[in-house]
This record gives C-alpha cells, structure tokens and sequence, in this order.
C-alpha cells in the first residue's frame, strides 16, 4: 500500500509517495517530469512497491511541493533538492526511474553520487547531445510570450497540447491534473525559471552522463515512437554513454508512455527493476 510522507529539506517541504518495505537498502527512485508530480507513479509504483521499497517526491514547484520564489530553478537545484531528499530518507544506493525533466534532474544527482547510483530507467530522455528545445520550450524561454502563454492556458489548450505530444487522447484525470499545475503561479513560475536558466539542455545532460563512464550503470530505455518532444532517435544514442543499455520503443506511444502505454512500460519496466534489485540485495 502507498502512503504518503512529507520532507523537509532546505526549508521546503515535499510531499513523497512511499510503496514497498520500508527497511530495504536498495530504493527505486521515480522522479517526475514537467508539469508533473510524485503522483504521476502511482500505477506503476503500486506494482514495484510488492517487490521493492519506492519512494517518489514531488519536486519544487511542482505538485503539493512548496514553490518558494528563493529557490533554485536550475538543473543543478533539482539535482541538489533530490539528493538532499534522499539523504533525509537514508536512502543510499538507488534504481532511478526518470522521465522528461526529471531526467536532467536525476542525472545530475548520479552524476554527483556515482556509487549510489544501482541503476537507470531512462523514459523518453536521457544524454542529448545536439538537442534543441521544443517550440513550446522555446516560448517558455521568450519573455512576455511566456507568461502570457501560461497565464492564458485552460483545459482545452492544456488536452491539445497532450494529445500533440502524445498518438491519442490522454485520460481525464491526467488533463486534469496538468491543467490544476499550470493554473498554479508557483508552478508558473518554476516552469518559466527553469527554461530560462537551461538554453542549452542537450549540453548538461551529456556532461552529466559522461560523469557516469566509469560507473556504467544498467541501463533500460524506453521512448515512445510518437514523441515529438525528444524524438525517438536519441533512444538508440543512449549506448553511447550507458553502453549496458537495454531498449523498448513503444510505437504507439509518445511523450508520456506511463500514461499512454502503461502496459508497455510496466512490462519493460518490472523485469528489469526486479533483475536489478536481486543483483543489488
């Protein structure tokens, strides 16, 4: 059963979806990506908590998180909160589950912590090198445009632009959730911050991949083949920095494959997480 916990840590506080037996050493870490929240795990988290302990926090700014506006809104900030949540947790040695910006958030920890790091499980993101930002990242970066274009969203703007990033209609629940993010300013707010401070994604992510060589941590990577955001072609550029990469392309899936493929990545996902916790016991 799941159950939810509240961390504070450099003053702010994060709630944490927790599953599975507390007393386990190795930890199954999801993070979450933009506009998103620990809550996003919760299906596949139900699963993963029968065989192992899991733990998923919502980020600053994000979800019932605090959103101060003294915060770092930065790849390194994230990656900093993250690891200051894991040490309130004891959680020493973790299998990172991450998707979309909480990739860049979660390779900077590992990058930082490299013997820490049990395993990666990469969902539509990981080391890109050459990448530029999407259009809608684009406008996030352009003052004004930005915070009119966030200001102005509603549920209809919010459920066209899942539906682009995805090969079909999104359920409810999900538009909804997104739709309650963006109509929060202090998510608003970290969005803008954040985009602003990061011109150059496809750089910080390869340094902090890079970091990982020596580590070469198992790896799984699952992209949906749809996803317009991070194209599918840099699924097949992970081996280049996580050379024990394993792949699942999920052809009828896009950017947000847990949401649209549930089934897909659990069954990519659940197999692997259990191969690597029996190693790491």
């Amino acid at each position: 059963m799941l159950r939810l916990m509240d961390v504070q840590v450099g003053g702010v506080h994060s709630p944490v979806l927790v599953g599975g037996p507390p007393e386990a050493k190795a930890v199954v870490v999801f993070v979450h990506g933009n506009a998103g929240s620990g809550q996003d795990w919760k299906a596949l988290m139900e699963s993963v908590g029968s065989f192992a302990r899991c733990v998923a926090p919502d980020m600053p700014g994000y979800g019932d998180a605090d959103k101060p506006q003294d915060f770092d809104y930065t790849v390194g900030g994230f990656g900093r909160h993250l690891g200051a949540v894991l040490d309130q947790l004891a959680i020493r040695r973790a299998h990172l589950v991450l998707h979309d910006l909480g990739g860049a958030w979660g390779l900077n920890w590992a990058a930082a912590h490299q013997t820490a790091v049990a395993s990666l499980s990469l969902l539509g993101i990981g080391a890109l090198p050459g990448y530029r930002w999407h259009r809608f990242a684009r406008m996030f970066r352009t003052p004004v445009l930005g915070e009119v274009m966030l200001a102005l969203t509603r549920r209809r703007d919010v459920a066209r632009t899942l539906r682009w990033g995805s090969r079909g209609a999104l359920p409810d629940a999900y538009v909804d959730a997104m739709t309650h993010s963006f109509r929060d300013p202090g998510t608003r707010r970290a969005v803008l911050r954040f985009y602003r401070a990061t011109p150059d994604l496809g750089a910080v992510t390869v340094r902090d991949a890079q970091a990982l060589r020596e580590v070469n941590p198992p790896t799984l990577v699952i992209w949906g083949g749809g996803d317009p955001y991070v194209p599918v072609r840099f699924a097949e550029v992970q081996r280049q920095y996580f050379p024990r990469t394993e792949i699942a392309v999920l052809p009828g899936s896009g950017h947000w494959p847990f949401v649209d493929d549930p089934d897909g990545v659990a069954n990519a996902l659940l197999p692997f997480l259990r191969a690597q916790l029996a190693s790491t016991q």
